[in-house]
């Protein structure tokens, strides 16, 4: 997956451009990735394709109601304490993928606010080799 190099040049530190906060709570965050909409899809839902670009291990179960589970740490292992877990609310395929934080990891410093928060991942093709990546945070309080 050549392309998907891109993404680490794109999303930085998980960003993909300027952080738009909105009036209703939102955070918003979108850009455009040099790669087809199918390479950029596989890259965000399988096991591969997160750990080519943003994290050291993954396991996901792409269905409603699936875990994506990942670790940042290459020492570490899926499962450990410092393992991120998120549930798959629903999803498009190459359009659209929501998840929720199920689980934080240790050491996570706002444990809480996340209970409250979800994802949407919106996924558009714009040219044959280039992907419209739009992310909104939901479910933002005052913690």
């Amino acid at each position: 997956m050549p392309a998907l190099a891109a993404f680490s040049l794109v999303l930085p530190s998980s960003s993909l451009g300027d952080e738009v906060p909105v009036g209703d709570g939102r955070l918003v965050d979108e850009g455009v990735v040099a790669a087809p909409l199918g390479d950029v899809w596989t890259a965000f839902t399988t096991k591969e394709g997160q750990e080519s670009w943003m994290v050291a291990h993954s396991e996901i179960e792409l269905k409603i109601g699936g875990r994506m589970r990942t670790h940042y740490d290459p020492k570490g292992t899926i499962g450990d304490a410092k393992t991120i877990e998120n549930t798959i609310i629903c999803y498009d395929p190459e359009r659209m993928l929501s998840i929720k934080v199920s689980k934080a990891p240790d050491g996570f410093p706002f444990p809480n606010a996340v209970k409250n928060m979800w994802t949407v991942i919106y996924f558009e093709e714009n040219g044959p080799k280039s992907t419209r990546v739009r992310v909104v945070g939901l479910g933002f309080g005052d913690d």
